[in-house]
């Protein structure tokens, strides 16, 4: 079994499964192996937390890097 990647996009996230999305009921929508999902990220989504492309619309874009430290702790790049 393979881990869950997020991977930051410009206007998205992707979720590449296995993984599983948890409401604030409870209820679970399970991600299968090598499945993937985009998830809102400029919060204009009518079908959040999935993306519907609403980014285009209203013009959102954001840098895709991680430089920013994480509780204290550089992000580091994968190696290729």
């Amino acid at each position: 079994m393979s881990e869950a990647r997020l991977r930051v996009r410009p206007a998205s996230y992707a979720l590449v499964g296995p993984a599983v999305l948890v409401d604030l009921d409870g209820h679970e929508l399970r991600i299968a192996d090598g499945q993937s999902v985009a998830l809102c990220r400029c919060g204009q989504s009518a079908t959040k937390p999935f993306c519907d492309s609403s980014h285009k619309r209203v013009g959102f874009s954001s840098s895709a890097c991680l430089l920013e430290t994480v509780e204290g702790k550089a992000a580091t790049k994968p190696e290729a």
